[in-house]
């Protein structure tokens, strides 16, 4: 995962506007805005929208194949 290590590094201290639809991606960000229609319809840390169970748990188990636990870290997924 050297490309996402590197990603991370330069992002350190920084404000970053990341675009994905890898979710492992962005997962490790502080704080993630999920829209739909041009609409923030959740927003919240990877553990707090998980918690939710609304449009990012559900992308984020299809994204797993529904292997990943709530409580399983993102670096275990990103590494």
């Amino acid at each position: 995962m050297a490309i996402q290590e590197s990603l991370d590094e330069m992002m350190q201290g920084k404000t970053v506007i990341a675009i994905a639809h890898r979710l492992s991606t962005i997962a490790a960000m502080d704080r993630l805005i999920v829209m739909d229609d041009g609409r923030i319809i959740e927003q919240g840390t990877h553990a707090e929208l998980l918690g939710k169970n609304g449009t990012y748990a559900r992308l984020w188990q299809h994204q797993s194949g529904g292997f990943l636990g709530e409580d399983q870290g993102v670096a275990e997924d990103m590494g």
